[in-house]
């Protein structure tokens, strides 16, 4: 089945020349990217359960999410993406924790299947799981009936400690960071390696399709990205992640051309120089979260970003991205535009050029 899209070679080259141009700091303006919805959160609670997952077949998946692709409208840096979304940290499954679909809150978790000791815990690879299967073969089908008309990015595989804390909780695993740090440094290193394993299988399906690489968060690269995170770090010290975490994302880095770290909530800021000072790292996303100040009101931080060299994306309305652009400058920004309140086409198209010109 083919798909009808109104968008075209032309506008893959565009995003492909200024994309690298960004990564590259070789393009003055920020990057504004505007679409009419967001495919993740427009994705009803049927699409949240088990059935939908594991039991349609591939094709009648791939419909429900065609339908919305062929609905949207990109506009700026925006382009057509697809990414399979089974929650977030979902290497879990792959590993063989329980997965448990939460339809009315539209997210899923995962537990371990059986709790046992830190000490019992063991990683390998299985081919046979369903969830890493289902994900291969979503991904693959998706390449293969829309080809190079849509990018096709990486399932939300998780952070190494959120995938940890699955199996033993959040609170069980920060006591283990105190009582049995060796251990969590092993399981650590056998998840990290898991985690690549399958980014580099899931990127050898993608590559075919040759429209570079994309995640569930707002960022597009010609190489090899990927939205890197550990939310887990919102509870330890910098200390704690200096010495669990940023060597296990540091691996991850080495292995990208680009890579970000979704900086998520106000408990992870006091990693940031930590962050500033890991060389493969590429730039940063920040998400205040619930009930905190809207983006543009964290000015501070995200200049301490920009000062320290990364990249930086973020979430906005029109007027959070106008202030940001006013006060720091746009080069080095990407903007996931909210449109709020609403924009005709014509006002759409004066602020991207505003956007494009005065910043």
């Amino acid at each position: 089945m083919g798909i009808n899209l109104k968008f075209y070679s032309e506008d893959w080259e565009r995003i492909g020349r200024d994309w690298a141009a960004w990564w590259a700091g070789e393009i003055d303006r920020p990057m504004v990217m505007i679409e009419t919805y967001d495919l993740m959160l427009s994705a009803g609670p049927e699409a949240y359960s088990e059935e939908f997952f594991l039991g349609r077949p591939v094709a009648e998946l791939l419909d429900h999410y065609q339908a919305k692709l062929e609905g949207n409208r990109y506009r700026g840096d925006a382009w057509p993406k697809f990414v399979p979304y089974f929650g977030p940290g979902l290497v879990a499954a792959f590993l063989g924790s329980r997965v448990r679909p939460m339809p009315n809150e539209r997210t899923v978790w995962f537990e371990a299947a059986e709790r046992v000791g830190i000490e019992d815990l063991h990683f390998e690879y299985d081919p046979g799981n369903v969830w890493w299967k289902r994900v291969q073969d979503i991904t693959r089908g998706a390449v293969e009936r829309w080809g190079d008309r849509v990018s096709v990015g990486h399932t939300d595989l998780g952070g190494v400690l959120d995938i940890l804390a699955s199996f033993r909780t959040m609170q069980n695993l920060l006591c283990d960071l105190i009582e049995s740090p060796e251990e969590v440094m092993r399981l650590s290193g056998e998840i990290t390696r898991l985690w690549l394993r399958y980014y580099d299988e899931l990127h050898a399906i993608i590559q075919g399709a040759g429209r570079g690489t994309a995640n569930w968060g707002a960022i597009w690269s010609p190489g090899r990205t990927y939205m890197h995170q550990c939310d887990f770090a919102y509870g330890i010290s910098p200390r704690m992640f200096e010495n669990f975490v940023a060597p296990d994302l540091d691996a991850c880095f080495k292995r990208m051309d680009h890579a970000f770290y979704h900086l998520d909530g106000k408990g992870q800021i006091p990693h940031v120089d930590i962050l500033l000072a890991m060389e493969n790292l590429r730039g940063i996303q920040w998400i205040a979260g619930a009930g905190q100040p809207l983006t543009e009101e964290w000015m501070p931080l995200l200049k301490r970003i920009r000062d320290g060299g990364k990249l930086c994306q973020v979430y906005v309305t029109q007027g959070g991205a106008r202030k940001i652009a006013r006060e720091l400058g746009g080069k080095g920004f990407a903007f996931y535009v909210i449109l709020w309140p609403p924009m005709s086409d014509t006002e759409v198209e004066d602020f991207l050029k505003e956007m494009a010109t005065e910043y």
